[in-house]
């Protein structure tokens, strides 16, 4: 089978039993950095030496074949540098072909640097969205972002120290200076911070630079109480840009909360009195 195993996101001491126990008897381990998972298994004690193969971003494509072609007959682990494979980290091509292979894929569950930031930034955790790395280019930026403004679930970024300044800083300019927000630095190691507050607050704070491994997690947009008037005057903007009614109505209703049955007959009212829909 292909087996993912979650690694440390920082503290060794996260290692699972289970972690261990698979390394230890492992003949094969498919990794993002061979000499990062050549060091781990130093770390933590593990004497066993198994075949380690490189699984990176730039040759996953091309290396799932024969991973999976060999997982059809022993065990293949497949860990990144740290936390779950697949999540903003290699292993997804493998998964995806070993499942239209029928070869088996398990999990070896453990650390999440997502999960954790969720978990103590203090913000709602019932319904959430990982957005993984923002795009680097300012321009790309802005626009990602502004298709995310009203998004009402709580959102999680990964990002680079270097640019976490100026992505604070569209953040604030697309969702509000005043959304709340928290910036999650170096989660389970010595000099862990968790920096709570607005948006603007957390731009100005990151100005004059911050270290480490970063997670951004940003509240939901608030709910914003919309008028049937005002509703289906977006509707009927929609229609006459060239959206189907039904289509139309149906975002519309999404967006404001309000019954897409009820916009529908509304529409349909104004066209029959000569209005635009």
């Amino acid at each position: 089978m292909i087996l993912l195993a979650a690694t440390p996101i920082g503290n060794l001491g996260d290692a699972s039993a289970r972690l261990r126990e698979t390394l230890e008897t492992a003949t094969v381990i498919a990794a993002e950095d061979t000499r990062h998972t050549a060091q781990l298994l130093r770390l933590l004690g593990i004497g066993n030496r198994p075949e380690l193969l490189a699984l990176h971003d730039h040759n996953e494509h091309e290396k799932a074949a024969a991973l999976v072609e060999r997982a059809a007959g022993e065990d293949v682990v497949l860990v990144s540098d740290a936390g779950m494979p697949t999540v903003s980290d290699p292993g997804f091509r493998v998964v995806q072909l070993a499942a239209e292979q029928g070869v088996e894929v398990s999990a070896i569950p453990g650390p999440s640097a997502v999960i954790t930031a969720l978990a103590v930034a203090g913000l709602p955790t019932d319904r959430f969205a990982f957005e993984g790395f923002l795009p680097r280019k300012a321009g790309e930026r802005s626009r990602a972002l502004a298709a995310l403004a009203a998004e009402r679930r709580t959102l999680v970024f990964f990002e680079a120290p270097t640019r976490l300044a100026a992505s604070l800083s569209d953040l604030a300019a697309a969702f509000g200076a005043e959304r709340p927000a928290a910036v999650c630095r170096e989660l389970t190691k010595l000099h862990e911070e968790v920096r709570r507050g607005s948006l603007g607050e957390l731009a100005e704070w990151a100005s004059e630079g911050v270290r480490g491994e970063i997670v951004v997690v940003v509240g939901g947009a608030p709910d914003v109480a919309v008028s049937a008037e005002t509703a289906l005057a977006e509707v009927q903007q929609r229609v006459e840009e060239g959206e189907r009614l039904k289509d139309a109505t149906r975002a519309v209703a999404e967006a404001t909360g309000l019954s897409a049955r009820e916009l529908y007959a509304a529409a349909l009212d104004a066209r029959a009195e000569g209005g635009r829909a």
